[in-house]
Formats: C-alpha cells, sequence, structure tokens
C-alpha cells in the first residue's frame, strides 16, 4: 500500500498547510512529509500523526 498522494495534497489544502506545517504540527521531520507527497508509504506510527492533524483515518490516506 502507498499513500494516496492526490488525497494527501488536496486534504493539507482543504486545512489550508503546507508540508512544513503539517510537519510541525504533526511532529515530524519534513522529510517524512515530502516523501509521504512523492507516494512513499510512512512508518505506521508517523502515518497516524499525519492522520490525526489532517483529521481522517490513516487508511483513508492510503491508496488502497
Amino acid at each position: 500500500m502507498d499513500m494516496d498522494k492526490k488525497k494527501l495534497v488536496n486534504i493539507m489544502a482543504d486545512k489550508g498547510l503546507t508540508q512544513a506545517e503539517l510537519a510541525e504540527k504533526a511532529g515530524v521531520s519534513r522529510t517524512a512529509i515530502y516523501g509521504a507527497m512523492k507516494g512513499r508509504t510512512p512508518r505506521l506510527n508517523t502515518l497516524g500523526k499525519i492522520a490525526k492533524v489532517l483529521g481522517v483515518k490513516p487508511s483513508e490516506l492510503l491508496d488502497m
């Protein structure tokens, strides 16, 4: 399973978040966010942190 890049970008846009802001709020590195935006699936705990900040379930960010 990979990250759904389009969904991630759309949710970030809806929330008005930049990569840097998402990384800061989630407590993860900007590199982790950049990787996710390129379609790489982050570690489970990182995925959970990103999803929590975005207000979605982690599974909603995955391309299944």
